[in-house]
């Protein structure tokens, strides 16, 4: 089977980078290794995979078509968010004071994913390949050669690596950057709360640990808990009722009696930065790309400001070929700087605030309060999320 492109890993970074392409006149093939998503969420039924899409990307995956198809009353507005150091500093930023209608917007990522895949089930220009497990890659000057496990090959002119973290395309290609470890766990749960979140997001950050509060639609919250291994387990061996009192207590109990309505899970958090994430007729995205900390919620919208890079590099080809060396480091070249100052942003405030020095202390949270005060400085960091 021949392609333009083949597209490797169908969640939310796949699926969108085929749907962007869907007019674009290539014949594309999405590889997924399960089934097709299905979004049968009603009720109480809150995925705990819970992602804080950039206004930006929404306006984009409006134009895929698929954030129209989701149901409203279950993505919520982001108005503020309220920032605190561990002695009482604190920064507040609003989406008033940006001069937008929202900062961002909270979405489980199932509803995005059955929203994107439904339209690519009626997507003329694409084959979907799934279940499929890939293989074999093997890369010419003229073509990527992709053979699945069932004995079919691909041919395509560029092959794209969007399958997640621990990305088979990127490990066939020989990119052998090692990820590296930040001795934390990341503990996710969605709550049932008190009092009500107005649309604020908040966000602890202490010596042991960094504590992230979305709100949810109605009476709702995902929490994302940044520990070190061992309080991850013994965060995980707590009781629904404890682990309510322990988020409430290192929340200061901000928006009241908490219920679990999600059991708790954990993952390792961890930093990758390769050297290059194209080669000849290969590129990467998404968390195949790049890793890192989830502190301020961009994993996701990385992704998919890589494939918004992607596309219209593609549709601007001119007379190369999509999986043209050329073409793909204009692509790189273009995602360098977002990807890099993410990475140096997060990685410097994880070793900032998770920090017992006394002097570091003293310096995070004295940062804190003077940003909070300079409305410029406070602006411009904010404006860079919002993309």
């Amino acid at each position: 089977m021949e392609f333009d492109i083949v597209i490797v890993g169908g969640g939310l970074v796949g699926a969108s980078l085929a749907a962007s392409l869907r007019e674009s006149g290539l014949k594309l093939a999405l590889v997924e290794s399960g089934p097709s998503p299905q979004a049968s969420a009603t009720g109480d039924d809150w995925d705990a995979r819970i992602y804080a899409f950039t206004p930006g990307n929404v306006q984009f995956l409006h134009d895929c078509g698929a954030w129209q198809r989701l149901d409203m009353s279950r993505v919520q507005q982001v108005e503020e968010m309220r920032v605190f150091g561990d002695t009482g500093a604190k920064i507040n930023f609003s989406a008033y004071q940006l001069g937008v209608p929202e900062m961002a917007f909270i979405l489980e990522s199932r509803l995005l994913q059955d929203a994107l895949w439904q339209g690519l089930h009626q997507q003329d220009n694409l084959t979907l390949l799934q279940p499929a497990q890939c293989a074999a890659l093997v890369i010419d000057s003229d073509a990527a050669h992709l053979t699945l496990k069932d004995g079919r090959t691909l041919k395509a002119k560029l092959v794209v690596g969007a399958d997640g973290r621990d990305s088979w395309v990127r490990h066939q290609a020989g990119m052998p950057e090692v990820p590296t470890p930040y001795n934390q766990h990341g503990l996710v749960a969605n709550f049932t709360i008190g009092k009500a979140h107005r649309g604020i997001a908040y966000q602890w950050f202490t010596e042991d640990g960094i504590l992230a509060l979305l709100p949810l639609p109605g009476r709702r919250i995902s929490i994302v808990w940044s520990v070190t291994p061992e309080k991850s387990a013994e965060l995980l061996a707590l009781s629904h009722e404890e682990l309510c009192a322990r988020v409430a207590e290192a929340s200061q109990h901000t928006l009241g009696e908490l219920k679990v309505i999600t059991p708790p899970a954990a993952f390792a958090l961890r930093v990758l930065n390769l050297a290059h994430i194209s080669k000849p007729r290969l590129a990467l995205v998404g968390d195949a790309a790049h890793n890192v900390h989830p502190l301020a919620g961009q994993g996701v919208n990385l992704g998919l400001r890589d494939v918004r890079e992607l596309s219209q590099t593609i549709l601007q080809r001119g007379a190369l070929d999509c999986g043209d060396l050329r073409l793909l480091r204009r692509y790189e070249k273009a995602r360098q700087d977002d990807i890099l100052s993410m990475q140096l942003t997060t990685d410097a405030l994880k070793h900032l605030f998770v920090n017992a020095n006394p002097l570091l202390r003293t310096l995070r949270n004295v940062g804190m309060a003077a940003t909070n005060a300079f409305t410029p400085l406070k602006k411009m960091l904010a404006r860079h999320a919002l993309n």
